[in-house]
């Protein structure tokens, strides 16, 4: 099956980061996954063109997205001789902790669990557990760099608070990505710029909105207008402001679909009005705050 299916994808389309390296602008987030899903959603990503894939400790889904890596690599659907470091692929950990220890052992257990031989993107899922422990597990993410399980580092739903406690311990190594929800209904204004201050890359995800304003009249209207699914427009919407993003979906037409969108253009008019969509509308977890 030929690569990149979408007519008009936008699945080779890579950012450049703060450390120089790059990462695919559009990649399959795989968020509450079955390992079946997650198995089945992988393969026919990687036979649709994608070249991103984001993985997380608790979603209990990191052996089965590393073996459909690896044995995609090594079947004869891989036409176009793709190794190893042409997929991206992301993975987080649960839970930080005050024990340097702990946290290198989980690190290596994803990176084991994976079965890829390293992780390009590694995160800490959320602020929880209090100062001592990030900066702790950060210290744990710099080491694992070094000892080659890991390419690059982040965050994940880490506040303005957090952003800046971090950059001021003045880490050996710095964070390319911070990974929050954004979309139109919650445009994380505060945390994106403070993000670009220090050279952050935002990393969008739910930017489908979890399908709860696929039937907003706003988003109903402008999909009429630029002949595009409601999917589609929100997934070029955090395109045109630079950000990375992880639309989901377990259906192979639709992560086709999603990356069908480098044909058209949202107009600046249109982008402004989908940022005064913003109602601070939290799908699922918000651990922006926490202390």
């Amino acid at each position: 099956m030929a690569t990149n299916e979408a007519k008009g994808s936008l699945l080779s389309s890579t950012v450049t980061l703060s450390n120089s390296m790059t990462i695919p602008q559009i990649q399959l987030g795989l968020y509450m996954m079955s390992g079946r899903e997650a198995k089945q959603s992988v393969h026919w990503a990687l036979q649709a063109g994608y070249r991103g894939f984001d993985c997380a400790q608790v979603y209990r889904n990191e052996r089965e997205a590393g073996n459909t890596i690896r044995e995609f690599l090594c079947s004869d659907e891989n036409t176009e001789g793709l190794r190893r470091a042409d997929v991206f692929y992301t993975t987080k950990l649960a839970s930080n902790s005050t024990s340097y220890a702990a946290v290198r052992r989980s690190v290596k257990n994803s990176v084991n669990a994976s079965g890829l031989g390293y992780v390009d993107l590694f995160l800490l899922h959320s602020p929880y557990g209090g100062k001592d422990a990030r900066l702790t597990s950060w210290k744990a993410l710099e080491d694992a760099v070094g000892d080659g399980e890991v390419k690059m580092i982040g965050v994940s739903n880490y506040g303005v608070l957090h952003i800046e406690e971090l950059m001021a311990s003045n880490p050996r190594i710095k964070p390319v990505i911070n990974q929050i929800e954004v979309h139109p209904f919650n445009t994380q204004t505060s945390i994106r710029h403070v993000c670009a201050e220090h050279n952050i890359m935002v990393e969008a995800y739910a930017p489908l909105v979890r399908a709860m304003r696929m039937k907003h009249p706003t988003v109903l209207e402008l999909s009429k207008k630029y002949s595009r699914s409601p999917a589609q427009l929100l997934v070029k919407w955090s395109l045109q402001h630079g950000m990375v993003t992880l639309p989901k979906s377990t259906h192979r037409e639709r992560l086709i679909e999603n990356a069908d969108i480098g044909s058209f253009e949202i107009s600046q008019e249109d982008i402004r009005t989908m940022d005064a969509l913003d109602e601070k509308l939290v799908t699922d977890w918000d651990p922006t705050d926490a202390q």
